[in-house]
């Protein structure tokens, strides 16, 4: 039955793409602008399908997503002039890796490249004039917003009896402040010009001492958390 509806929808597409050739070449109408976007479109569909029909096929989305981004890629530069076109290929590809980890929790690294890809969507989109150090403030505050997210996914993993334990993960943790402090680095040398250094260094300060009290709260439960797990056994 699946196969056969494969070859349902495998024969509507082709049906209808010789349709469109067939009427370019009788002068009917000009299809050659979108012939190539119904075929990404359509090879992009079919993966998705396949996506849709089982959890073991979590792969599908990711050459879904680009097959779809290169269709809106290419109608998107038709009718804009190329402005925004690359950032579809990206937003779509990101939201492919997405849908990869919603699919199947413990794909969890595809939440990396659904990160970059969506920041680079959005680094794409900016305009012109904000090209030089906002971009790169971009880009490192949305890598940071992506190992921070990743910090929050729970993670199943055996315990010595046997019983699945849900932790999440620290190490995302150091690359997400690096990155912020980066990020912000950039964001403040992009905005000098808007803000008076005046108010650069107090800004800073304020910065810090947020981080110390986010520090100083977290750190007594990680310190409950541990000596809880290590603590005697009764009996």
């Amino acid at each position: 039955m699946k196969s056969a509806n494969a070859s349902i929808i495998a024969g509507i597409v082709l049906i209808g793409l010789g349709g469109l050739l067939l009427l370019d070449r009788l002068g009917v109408m000009d299809s050659a602008a979108i012939v190539a976007p119904l075929i990404f479109a359509a090879i992009g569909v079919l993966f998705l399908s396949l996506f849709v029909r089982g959890r073991e096929n979590w792969w599908a989305a990711i050459p879904g997503s680009v097959f779809l981004g290169l269709a809106a890629v290419i109608t998107a530069t038709q009718l804009t002039g190329g402005a925004w076109g690359a950032a579809f290929l990206f937003l779509f590809m990101g939201a492919g890796f997405a849908a990869v980890f919603v699919r199947e929790r413990t794909n969890w690294w595809a939440l990396i490249p659904s990160g970059v890809m969506l920041t680079l969507a959005v680094i794409v989109a900016l305009p012109q004039e904000l090209q030089g150090m906002p971009t790169a403030a971009v880009l490192f505050l949305g890598l940071a917003a992506t190992f921070g997210v990743l910090s929050l996914v729970p993670i199943h993993t055996a315990g010595h009896t046997g019983d699945q334990a849900a932790e999440r993960m620290k190490w995302p943790l150091i690359p997400a402040a690096v990155l912020t402090v980066m990020g912000l680095i950039f964001a403040l040398q992009a905005t000098v010009v808007f803000i008076s250094l005046d108010f650069a260094f107090p800004a800073i300060m304020i910065l810090a001492g947020i981080t110390l009290m986010v520090y100083a709260y977290l750190a007594p439960r990680d310190g409950r958390q541990k000596t809880h797990r290590t603590g005697p056994r009764a009996g």
